[in-house]
């Protein structure tokens, strides 16, 4: 595989030059409201990102072919400072003129192009993978095995990934294990709560006594940031007998320190979501204790070059990781699937079926097989095709900007 400047793997394929891109704003409305602790939303309010590239084809002429990429940043700035409206703003003042003026159709050249622009990862990744897709359905190459190829451990993409679903606060401890009892019957082998101070070990003991063997995560979304450090550390203790694979960002997202030192005191492994945003925070969060489980988001992190950066890295320091989620519709869900089909993502991560979010999503449904995995798409780039008629009933804004 050819390498970029800076050792980076190159797009493969033929050559192709950049068309334009279209921005889409599309609000989908939810099966039931998320509620966790970066917010509570009814509605998914997504940035999509269309990049059309015209590729030199294999028996002469030229052929145009289209990519997508979903923002992952949520309606409201309550995860991360991002948030859809202002991913938007950023992307037509300075991401797109940059963009459109380097004229690159190469998605291993957007971070480098972006480079200015401090922050705004989630939506710089959406550029990124609509890009990679646009480029790989143009050559006829899976997203997964191009990451695979990309991935210093040399292994195949998995065919298919463990589905594990995320279940956001409940209204009582009935209401939850409702729930959980739902998804359990439809396959789910792993299932994620979250947690805040007040709503912790009730839920996690009433779903462990009814579930002995399942695989259980705790996600507190930073929601023990406020207590006194001996607080939250005794709260979260309690969470030590019930054998969770791990406690997912209990305290803030530039609190390394604190999760060091919190890590020294539970049984429970502690996994970092929000406070790992590139290698480097977390080569350091691994190197200083702060964590022993990764969850990797290529939002979060910028892309999927740097989220592949980062598999290689916990594997090479024997860190489980599994594939983050932020309620994605179908285009962020099947790029989350290629991804996840790398080698060490060996916890089963927020890779739920579509109709889990759902009733109607803008591609076609990736749903999960009564082996409780979702099968990586068969076909080129992401493996799933942008329905027109889906786009047309839940877009609320779209414009196209044409490369010069």
């Amino acid at each position: 595989m050819a390498r970029a400047p800076g050792g980076a793997p190159s797009s493969p394929g033929p050559m192709a030059r950049l068309v334009g891109f279209e921005l889409v704003r599309a609000v989908l409305p939810l099966r039931q409201p998320w509620v966790s602790g970066a917010g509570c939303f009814s509605e998914r309010d997504s940035l999509l990102v269309r990049a059309m590239v015209r590729h030199e084809g294999r028996t002469g002429g030229w052929a145009e072919v289209d990519g997508w990429g979903e923002c992952t940043a949520l309606p409201e700035p309550t995860y991360s400072p991002e948030y859809t409206a202002g991913a938007l703003e950023v992307s037509e003042r300075y991401i797109l003129p940059a963009l459109l003026g380097a004229g690159t159709a190469r998605a291993e050249d957007v971070a480098p192009v972006l480079s200015f622009l401090k922050g705004h990862r989630m939506v710089k990744a959406a550029f990124e993978a609509a890009l990679l897709d646009a480029r790989l359905r143009a050559c006829g190459v899976r997203m997964a095995d191009f990451l695979a190829g990309l991935s210093r451990r040399g292994q195949k993409a998995r065919e298919a990934v463990t589905a594990g679903v995320s279940v956001g606060l409940a209204r009582s401890p009935a209401e939850l294990l409702e729930q959980v009892e739902q998804y359990t019957s439809e396959g789910y082998g792993r299932v994620k709560l979250k947690i805040m101070p007040g709503w912790d070990e009730e839920p996690v003991a009433a779903v462990r006594r009814r579930w002995p063997a399942l695989v259980l995560f705790a996600d507190a979304n930073g929601a023990y940031a406020d207590l006194p450090f001996t607080e939250a550390s005794d709260r979260l203790s309690r969470l030590d007998g019930y054998g969770l694979a791990c406690v997912e960002q209990p305290l803030g997202d530039d609190d390394m320190m604190g999760h060091a030192q919190l890590a020294r005191r539970l049984a429970t492994p502690i996994c970092l979501d929000e406070a790992l945003t590139s290698l480097g925070s977390v080569a350091t969060a691994i190197k200083i204790g702060a964590c022993s489980v990764v969850s990797v988001k290529a939002g979060r992190l910028g892309g999927f070059f740097e989220a592949v950066r980062v598999h290689d890295l916990c594997a090479e320091l024997d860190v489980p990781v599994w594939c983050g989620g932020m309620v994605e519709t179908g285009v962020g869900r099947a790029a989350n699937v290629a991804l996840a089909a790398l080698p060490n993502f060996s916890l089963p991560g927020d890779l739920s079926a579509s109709s889990r979010f759902f009733e109607k999503d803008v591609t076609g449904p990736l749903e999960v097989g009564h082996d409780g995995t979702i099968r990586v798409p068969p076909g080129p780039g992401s493996g799933v095709a942008v329905r027109d008629e889906a786009l047309a009933a839940f877009s609320v804004w779209r414009r196209w900007w044409a490369a010069g």
